[in-house]
């Protein structure tokens, strides 16, 4: 097994400002060429602002009720109305005031709910851009990347930054903004309908109100990001586990698993208490700051009413422009602590999709055109770490049409060789043809398209078993399915299920055995229909029998290709073209089968260990098998 080279570590990502994210997500909240998405924004302004004059006439409204009513009851007392006169009045204008209260509120709702349904297109639109196009650079990433992260760790980012999107715009354009268009409503009110005291004492209260939530807030950051990075580690855990069940009941370990998924979720126990218990001190100090300023609000205009300067409603408008400040204001802290959440959020995303590549076309580079197909390594140097060199002037080819085995013991660099190829790496020195075309010129697109592989371990998806053979060519006839299903000799298998195609083949192709995953494998590549073919030990896992019938469909897979051998059981390349023995990065031999057996050599040592190794076990089964006949008729007899 090598060690994957390590990408440069980026730094940890660089805590951005509200402004700058919201700068980075104006293009997909805005988006050019959907002009209907941009009427959603600006209507959806509009009617925000609409909401909020509907929002300030509602306390007047109340207002203007109560010191109606007042003056009825005085007029009433004063000159002693009779009750028949005093409902009269009551009919009259402070009716028609309380109406205008409940419509004001009624107003109110409707336009925050038109306004919330129109933008709820621009949000989602927003989340599904941004999602898919780091689902994309997810794939366009370099192997490095993916072998030094975990995937439960990447599909949570997703999840998160998904989120985050959502929730930013949501919060920042539905919550925040019409917030501080209200607060600025209520200081100007105070300081017009009584004076400028009146908005001094309420700015000092929003103040102090916010400092407290923003250096509270800040506090819990840190608690809130070690929660999430306990759940992240809790749910990759759960996820490695559960993908290699098979392994965990082979060594008897689901009780190690459970204490390792239960230690991350103590860690995730603990830093969720701390987080709910910062959160109620958050909420508590909040609650306090108000409520003393809008004591002290009371105090003024009560002291105004019994100085005879103001009047009754007066202090009930106070009262209602405080008291409905208040939800929107404390909404502020929440979406505090939420935008810094997303903040969060948004930033592991956009620190993914900032990561370049480690392999990149080059610009303008033009798709590969095979025309022979004929492979060449030309003394190509590669390790993966400086310190430990794989490849060492590695020379060969691979002539059109033909088939080359590469064989030798483990460690070789034999994978190596495929990964180039593919040029999920590059080279240090020398380089890799195609046709004498050097593969780094060309698109990686063409390049995987020239190239079929079946691998030692077919991973299949977890879909049916149509599917995962459709998956070498989307386009393909259900006629061409089913004919390379024939050629991987699968095809009496699958027709005898009784969902046929239609098959579900489980997680990871688990549903099917090691055999029909492998014949699907090679199915799917000669759906392809690659020019270049590349067989990485693609037998080495398989029983003797169900070898034979693999190696017997790929023999007529790669008849007219290209093709290049990885070999581990030396059975299967006996009747290559070449044979070429690697070991320690350089190659130690290279032949024919019958040729390298008479030079006796590493390939013959190699050759005669495995013949050992196979009688070894070949006796071992007979004697197994007659151990078990013996006994079946010793059972007879008795």
């Amino acid at each position: 097994m090598t060690d994957a080279p390590a990408e440069a570590a980026p730094a940890q990502p660089r805590q951005t400002s509200l402004f700058e994210t919201f700068f980075r997500l104006w293009p997909y909240l805005w988006p050019l060429g959907r002009p209907d998405l941009q009427r959603r924004v600006f209507f959806a302004f509009g009617l925000l602002v609409l909401a909020k004059f509907a929002t300030m006439v509602t306390p007047f409204a109340y207002k203007w009720a109560t010191d109606a009513l007042v003056a009825i009851t005085d007029a009433s007392t004063a000159t002693s109305m009779t009750r028949d006169q005093a409902l009269h009045w009551l009919w009259g204008a402070p009716v028609l005031l309380t109406v205008l209260y409940g419509l004001s509120r009624v107003l109110m709702a409707v336009l925050t709910q038109i306004r919330d349904g129109l933008f709820a297109k621009v949000a989602m639109h927003a989340v599904r851009q941004l999602a898919s196009k780091l689902f994309a650079h997810l794939h366009g990433l370099s192997l490095s990347f993916h072998l030094e992260r975990k995937t439960g760790g990447l599909t949570r980012v997703l999840e998160r930054g998904r989120s985050g999107i959502e929730d930013l715009s949501r919060l920042l354009i539905l919550t925040l903004i019409p917030t501080i268009l209200e607060l600025a409503l209520v200081l100007g009110i105070l300081a017009w309908e009584f004076n400028w005291r009146y908005a001094l004492v309420v700015a000092i209260m929003v103040v102090a109100y916010l400092t407290y939530t923003f250096y509270a807030t800040k506090w819990r950051i840190g608690i809130r990001r070690r929660m999430n990075e306990s759940d992240t580690d809790a749910n990759t855990k759960a996820i490695d586990s559960l993908l290699n069940f098979e392994t965990v009941k082979y060594f008897g370990a689901e009780e190690r698993e459970a204490e390792r998924y239960d230690g991350s979720m103590a860690r995730y126990e603990k830093a969720s208490t701390q987080t709910y218990t910062s959160l109620a001190v958050l909420n508590a100090g909040q609650a306090i700051i108000f409520t003393i300023g809008m004591t002290v609000i009371m105090i003024m205009a009560a002291r105004e009413v019994m100085a005879g300067t103001a009047s009754i409603g007066s202090f009930v408008l106070v009262n209602a422009m405080l008291v409905q400040l208040y939800i929107p204001l404390n909404f502020m802290g929440m979406v505090y602590r939420e935008i810094k959440q997303a903040l969060i959020d948004i930033d592991d995303m956009f620190a993914i999709l900032g990561r370049d590549p480690q392999i990149k076309d080059r610009p303008g580079a033009p798709d590969l055109s095979v025309t022979e197909g004929a492979v060449a390594f030309e003394d190509v140097h590669f390790a993966y770490r400086p310190d430990r060199p794989i490849l060492k002037g590695v020379s060969f080819v691979v002539p059109a049409g033909k088939t080359v085995a590469i064989v030798g013991p483990s460690g070789a660099g034999k994978s190596t060789i495929s990964r180039l190829i593919f040029r999920f790496y590059e080279p240090q020195a020398g380089r890799v043809t195609i046709d004498g075309i050097d593969i780094t010129s060309v698109t990686q697109k063409s390049l995987r398209a020239a190239i079929g592989m079946v691998p030692q371990d077919t991973v299949l998806f977890n879909d049916t078993i149509g599917y995962n053979i459709r998956y070498g060519r989307w386009d393909a006839s259900e006629e061409e399915v089913r004919e390379a299903a024939r050629l991987a000799q699968i095809d009496r298998f699958v027709e005898s299920l009784p969902e046929g195609y239609e098959t579900p083949v489980g997680e990871r192709g688990l549903k099917l055995s090691g055999g029909e995953k492998q014949r699907v494998a090679i199915a799917r590549t000669i759906l392809k229909g690659p020019p270049i073919l590349i067989l990485d030990e693609a037998t080495s896992a398989l029983d003797t029998f169900t070898e034979k019938e693999i190696q017997d469909a790929l023999d007529r897979v790669s008849r007219g290709r290209t093709t290049l051998v990885i070999a581990h059981r030396l059975s299967t390349v006996i009747g290559a073209d070449e044979i070429i023995v690697l070991d320690k990065g350089v190659i130690v031999e290279r032949g024919r089968h019958t040729d390298l057996l008479d030079a006796n050599g590493v390939y013959a040592a190699m050759w005669n260990r495995q013949r050992e190794a196979d009688q070894a076990r070949e006796t071992l089964m007979r004697a197994q098998s007659e151990e078990a006949g013996s006994s079946f008729r010793l059972s007879i007899t008795e």
